[in-house]
Formats: structure tokens, sequence, C-alpha cells
């Protein structure tokens, strides 16, 4: 068997796609928002797809691209020198791509929420309704680094997905998933929330992730469809899978209903995203270094470096320091502080909960804003936050020990570059 990869739900193609008229009438069917009671062992969960099922849509994006050159060097007037010439210039031709995915009608005024990676680059976007009618799309605004769009629609009175909330969701819970995989048809497949919590890029790679993990088989083009608990409520946009073929292997990533509300909403208002920074380079904290912190557990995350003149050093925060709380909620690893803070706006005082020499003391920082340069400064330093700068390094907390060994003076202080 090759070796699993990640891989984004969009299917392509390059065949054309015939469309229905866009001036179709829409018979809406509106969705219960009463929650479905249960009573002894579930039998179907049909009543839950009822329900579902016309809030969820079919996307089809097309763009024009260009084939590469066959033979690019006859472009090049070195080598056409040996044809005198006559050989005809080997431009690529223009094609079409097509991508298909799938979408979900949040507000019964046509606006859809779906995956980037879905529209991304399209010149047209085609929504095929469940009841079979087909609109143009037009894009309100998309964000790379949460893989998210919005879309609109005109049509009205359409059936609509309530929100769930996606921090209350359990592993263990079962979910379903709805799209069209492959482009046979809108498909229902079940499962259980297998983790939470999960990130498939190293932290400080460009995009924000805190996917619900699940078992429900989710193929290409499920990218931008619903999965939903058995009340009928969405928890999370179904996104990317992990698999060594392209299919599914029960494996799959949903981006989390309360993370796609926090984006939608800001792309509905601004059109754009805008994320808090708090301007450190953050790394784990390991039982090694736990032991040296004196924490009876490996938890929170250790301040590696600060941006010069950031919301971090204006507040006092310093090397060595480390993160136990953001604004009273624990920090279990450095993508949960990355996103806490990601999701918080700009301007916003927000308080910490830090270990320093030993003793836990909070601290008010006001958070900067997130601009491209701060977000590429944060690749280049391996397990950092936001804006630190590329130093590349990972530290730890110079212990006596470690003084002994390097031949340190008696009550040295700082953290050694490991």
């Amino acid at each position: 068997m090759g070796r699993a990869t990640l891989a984004l739900l969009a299917g392509f193609c390059l065949v054309s796609c015939r469309t229905q008229s866009t001036n179709a009438k829409v018979e809406p069917r509106a969705l219960p928002t009463s929650a479905v009671r249960e009573s002894g062992p579930i039998l179907s969960y049909a009543d839950v797809v009822d329900r579902v099922a016309p809030a969820v849509v079919t996307i089809r994006a097309s763009k024009r691209v260009r084939a590469p050159q066959q033979f690019p060097f006859f472009d090049d007037p070195f080598f056409r020198q040996f044809f005198n010439g006559g050989v005809p210039r080997a431009r690529g031709e223009s094609q079409v791509e097509h991508a298909l995915g799938s979408g979900v009608i949040v507000r019964a005024d046509g606006y859809i929420v779906t995956n980037h990676h879905v529209i991304d680059g399209a010149e047209d976007i085609r929504v095929d309704l469940n009841s079979r009618h087909t609109y143009s799309a037009k894009l309100i605004g998309s964000d790379a680094p949460s893989d998210l769009a919005v879309l609109k629609i005109s049509a009205g009175d359409l059936a609509v997905l309530q929100l769930g909330d996606s921090d209350k969701v359990r592993v263990g819970d079962v979910c379903l998933a709805v799209g069209n995989p492959l482009g046979v048809g809108e498909s229902v497949t079940a499962g259980i929330i297998s983790a939470e919590g999960r990130s498939t890029d190293t932290v400080g790679g460009g995009s924000f992730q805190d996917f619900l993990q699940t078992d429900a088989p989710i193929n290409q083009g499920n990218s931008g469809g619903a999965l939903v608990n058995t009340r009928g409520e969405l928890i999370g946009i179904n996104s990317q899978i992990l698999s060594s073929n392209g299919g599914n292997i029960g494996i799959g990533f949903a981006i989390p209903s309360n993370m796609a509300k926090n984006v939608m909403g800001q792309l509905l208002g601004k059109g754009t995203v805008q994320r808090g920074l708090l301007g450190v380079g953050i790394q784990p904290v390991t039982s090694d270094l736990a032991s040296s912190l004196g924490l009876k557990e490996a938890r929170g995350v250790i301040v590696n470096s600060v941006t010069a003149g950031g919301p971090s050093e204006k507040a006092g925060i310093k090397t060595g320091d480390v993160i136990l709380e953001f604004n009273g909620k624990g920090v279990n690893d450095s993508n949960v502080l990355r996103n806490e803070v990601a999701a918080t706006e700009p301007g916003t005082e927000v308080t910490l909960t830090i270990l320093r020499n030993g003793n836990r003391q909070p601290v008010k920082v006001r958070l900067g804003t997130l601009t491209p340069e701060s977000a590429q400064a944060a690749e280049g330093q391996g397990g950092g936050e936001q804006g630190a700068g590329k130093l590349g390094i990972t530290v730890e907390p110079l212990t006596p020990d470690i003084a002994q060994q390097l031949r340190l003076r008696r009550g040295t202080e700082g953290v050694v570059v490991d």
C-alpha cells in the first residue's frame, strides 16, 4: 500500500457540464427547528435526513487554464535557430477545468458556506439545489487559512441548517455526513466523532485548523458538505480526508461549526477575516520540561521568543514564560492557543495565566492584528505562534543540572537553545 496522504475533497474533470435554467422558480421546503426526540434504540435516521438534505447543495466551479507546453524550448531563440525558424511555436492550449464540491445553505435568502478550495480561482460557480434547480452563484468572500468561503444565489425561502455548538461535541457522538461524493448525487453516510482538535498541518503553516475527525465515509466531492448530529444540527463542514489512494479509509476531517460561524460572520460583514495577534513564538511543554519547571503534568506552552514591539512584549511577557490559560481556558498545546488567539477580534484585551519562576500570575494583553507578513514570519519559526520572527530555534529552561553540564556559574538564569 502506498504512503498515506492528505487530500482535499474537491474532484476535478475535463468535461463540459450542462446546467439548468437559473430562472427556475424554487419551491422551498422549510426545515423544522425542533430537535429529534430519541427514546429507545434508533432504527433509522430518515427523519433527520429529510430535514437536512434540502439544505445541502452541489457546487460546480469552473476556470480556464492553459495546458503546459509540450516543447517549451521551441520558444527559445537559441534552439529555434537550428530549425531555421520552421518549427511551429508549441504553445499550450487553453482548456476548462471543473471542480465538484458541496455546500450548506445557512441563510434562507440564499447564502451558502463551502470550502475555499472548491471555488478557488473559479470564473463560474453553479449551485444545484436538492429541488433540482440550478443557480449561478456570486462569491461573497473566501478565507484560505480556514478553507471556508461564502456564496450567494438569487433565491429565497430556502431550507437552512441550524448551527450546532461544536464545543459540545464529544468523541463517540453519532454523526451524519451529507454531500455529493464523486458526483454520484446527494448521499448520506453515518459514523461517529473519532477525535477532536485535530490539525493536519504543522503549527505555523499558514492555516488555522481545529478539525473534528470522523469515520463517517466521505470522498472527493463531499468537500464543503454538512456534518450533522442526530438532532439535525450542523456541527462541521467536511474539508479533508486522509487516504493512501484518494478514497475513503474512514479518516475524514470537518471544520467545527463554531469556527465556521466566526469566519462566515466576518466574510458576510466585511468580506474578509481579521485575526488576533499575540506576538510570541511558542512550543509545547514536554514531560522533561514540565519536570524542570515544577509542573505536575505536561501542559501549557512555553514562550521561546517575543516579537519586539509586539503586544506580548508591551504586556511584559518574557522568553521562558509558560502560558497555562487563555481567558480562563486551559491551553493544552500550541494549536489550541493559536486558534483561540486567531478567533479573538484584534484590539481585544485578553488575560493570560502564565508560570514564571514557579509562580502563577495573570497578565493582560491587548491583541494586535495578524497580517500576511506576520503570518509568513510565523511559518519560518518551527512551532511558532504569530509574528515571532524567523528564529528557527527551540529552547528549554536552564535548570541547575544543565547549568552544571555547561559549566556555568551558579545562579545563572535563562534558556538553552535545544
